[in-house]
């Protein structure tokens, strides 16, 4: 296989391989956590492939991915990859409440340098934006962080364009992570122009739209009662129902093209621009060895269009999370910092 591209991520001297690994599935979420050694041998595998960029949260398992994360890093592995992780979600009462003070920001990204097993990460993200905590507040205590050396790059996910602005005047954001698939496209609009006019790279999670446009709609009725997917309004029987057409149509133009619906939906992230990271997650080696084919997969300007034509903006029936997610799971504001009183 030709070796993996490498990118500029942001503007400020980090870079990743051009596609990086989601490892929250191997954790949480998508069912039972998978066989602690099959995963280490799946990172060990991508990293080998040159996908050497990679992502996890204090929020998977919880706890657990950073751990898994750590044994794979071990014995001198650390140094060939570009680690990502998150925070600004914590369990409290059963529920997941995002939290973005200082004392928390700094405990939150203390405890992963942990259970990794590292002295700094990469890149720290905000995984959700704390609607009740002024933005420069979390990004003041981030900027102290990378000062004393435990982060070298700072991210946002699920920002508003409005506080992506704020954030990176008080410290260059270095990438914005966002849910950017065929099936997800409301980001176009305002966050994607935001992040390319201050320079910020783009980390596409849920780049097959969470299975649905690897697989279709007939997924859903395999997976086990805990995985969260079954929850999302998206795949909610009188949604599934229009929704699967997107699918077929992808399809279509797969076959027509010579590779699977999950090598197009990928391409086509990859052709959004020199600056957009798709991050796909697995758990399964031969998954993780069709999903890098994309990088070879072109695209001309008629078939993007094709592609676009089919899953526009408005395309897609369902919200991304269930009402129980509420508006600080999306593309959140925070208030003006003058409304902060210190805790």
């Amino acid at each position: 296989m030709a070796s993996m591209r490498r990118m500029k991520l942001g503007s400020q001297g980090l870079e990743v391989s051009a596609q990086g690994l989601g490892c929250m599935g191997m954790s949480a979420f998508y069912g039972s956590p998978k066989p602690e050694p099959d995963m280490i041998k799946l990172i060990h595998h991508a990293i080998d492939s040159g996908v050497t960029f990679l992502d996890t949260a204090d929020l998977y398992g919880p706890h657990t991915n950073e751990i898994l994360l750590g044994k794979a890093l071990s014995g001198g592995v650390r140094d060939k990859v570009e680690l990502a992780t998150k925070f600004g979600i914590r369990f409290a009462d059963n529920k997941m409440e995002v939290q973005g003070d200082p004392a928390y920001v700094r405990a939150a990204c203390e405890g992963s340098l942990k259970r990794l097993g590292v002295a700094s990460v990469d890149l720290c993200y905000q995984i959700r934006i704390d609607t009740r905590v002024p933005i420069e507040v979390t990004v003041g205590e981030l900027k102290k962080l990378i000062e004393e050396g435990k982060i070298k790059y700072i991210g946002l996910s699920e920002a508003s364009a409005s506080t992506i602005r704020r954030a990176h005047a008080v410290h260059p954001i270095t990438a914005v992570q966002l849910e950017w698939s065929l099936w997800s496209r409301d980001v176009e609009e305002e966050i994607i122009p935001t992040c390319r006019e201050l320079g910020i790279g783009i980390v596409a999670y849920s780049p097959l739209g969470r299975g649905f446009l690897s697989s279709g709609a007939n997924f859903i009725e395999n997976l086990p009662n805990d995985d969260a997917r079954k929850n999302m309004p998206r795949f909610q029987a009188e949604n599934l129902e229009h929704n699967k057409t997107i699918f077929e149509r992808v399809s279509d133009l797969a076959a027509r093209k010579g590779c699977t619906p999950s090598q197009l939906a990928l391409a086509w992230v990859h052709h959004q621009g020199n600056d957009v990271c798709p991050i796909p997650g697995t758990t399964k080696i031969e998954n993780f060895n069709q999903n890098i084919k994309a990088l070879s997969v072109k695209l001309t300007p008629e078939e993007m269009a094709e592609l676009e034509s089919f899953a526009s903006a408005d395309a897609v029936k369902g919200d991304r999370y269930p009402t129980s997610c509420n508006s600080t799971w999306m593309n959140s504001d925070t208030p003006p910092l003058s409304s902060w009183k210190a805790i």
